[in-house]
């Protein structure tokens, strides 16, 4: 198996190769593709420094392209990578919403996975991370509508993020006014309920993806969702507070049991003694935490749930290399 990641310097990209390493993933071949300007650059893998290749203009010489160097470079060369033999996992939003492209979590939709023709499109994080704790709820009682507001770190928005955050907030704690250029306003001891570019209809396009990303995974455009996506002065995992209306009954015990049997999901729900999920203790895990579950004030059939996941690993690279592995195992 010939592999090529494409944007291997990014934070995605690094990630990748670390989950690649970790999970044994069968690979005769592995190069290493990137902006000219980050040609030469020498990543580790299973003992070794692999260079890093300025990425051509065409066919790449793989099987696989693991692929997450942004939306309008996916949109121009994944077709032909495609067109080459490979199949392409892209981690940019260029293909999620084509309807011949399909949107895979595989632990939800592991099928959509063999109707690919060439391309196979990782959601969004966020989307990822709901979708792990939602499905399993979904398929036992029937969810009906979901609120969720999402508390996003800094690095969501890109190692440019991160660094922002940790500058800026160097520059505050010495009496600098902080200065924003990732972000719509200063980071730092602040919170913002602004992730993208805002709709029509007054949300912004992160929102909308949750909306739009959701439907297509659990195939069910009838569950009525509402987001409210916020980037919060953390650096990495993101977490997000949802509430759902079940059609069903619905116990927190009863959610507990098939939230424990789903598989890349941690229970940690045991509040008295202060063990919730957070992002703290979601970095770096393969698995989603959840907890905090707890029967609605508001529903009648509800729950309310906290639900926290790396979104370098879930949301995005473990997710890629996922949809590889079960790609390999055949329908």
């Amino acid at each position: 198996m010939r592999v090529a990641v494409v944007g291997a310097t990014g934070a995605v990209g690094r990630e990748i190769l670390k989950v690649l390493e970790a999970r044994y993933f069968p690979l005769s071949e592995l190069r290493l593709y990137a902006s000219p300007r980050s040609a030469g650059v020498r990543l580790p893998f299973r003992g070794e420094e692999l260079p890093v290749e300025p990425l051509p203009e065409g066919f790449l010489p793989a099987d696989l392209v693991l692929a997450s160097a942004g939306g309008s470079l996916s949109k121009a060369l994944a077709p032909t990578w495609a067109e080459g033999g490979a199949l392409v996992v892209d981690n940019s939003s260029a293909w999620r919403y084509e309807p011949h492209v399909p949107l895979v979590v595989p632990e939800v939709n592991r099928q959509e996975i063999f109707r690919h023709q060439g391309i196979i499109a990782n959601p969004n994080c966020t989307t990822a991370i709901l979708a792990m704790a939602l499905w399993p709820l979904h398929r036992a009682f029937r969810a009906k509508r979901v609120i969720v507001a999402t508390y996003q770190a800094a690095s969501g928005a890109g190692a440019k993020g991160m660094e922002e955050l940790l500058s800026e907030t160097h520059r505050y704690l010495h009496g600098e006014a902080p200065k924003a250029e990732v972000f719509a306003h200063p980071l730092p001891f602040n919170v913002i309920p602004h992730i993208d570019a805002f709709q029509e209809n007054g949300y912004t396009r992160e929102e909308m993806k949750v909306v739009w990303e959701t439907h297509k995974i659990f195939g069910d455009s009838s569950l009525r969702i509402s987001a409210t996506a916020v980037r919060v002065p953390t650096l990495r995992a993101h977490a997000e507070a949802v509430s759902v209306e079940f059609e069903r009954p619905v116990t927190p015990e009863a959610a507990r049991e098939v939230l424990r049997e789903a598989p890349g999901v941690e229970v940690v729900d045991e509040p008295l003694a202060g063990r919730y999920p957070m992002p703290l203790t979601a970095s770096g895990k393969w698995d989603v935490e959840v907890g905090r579950i707890r029967k609605s004030l508001a529903f009648e059939n509800g729950l309310d749930f906290f639900v926290v996941g790396d979104q370098l690993l879930k949301g995005a690279a473990l997710n890629a290399v996922q949809i590889a592995e079960e790609w390999l195992k055949g329908p």
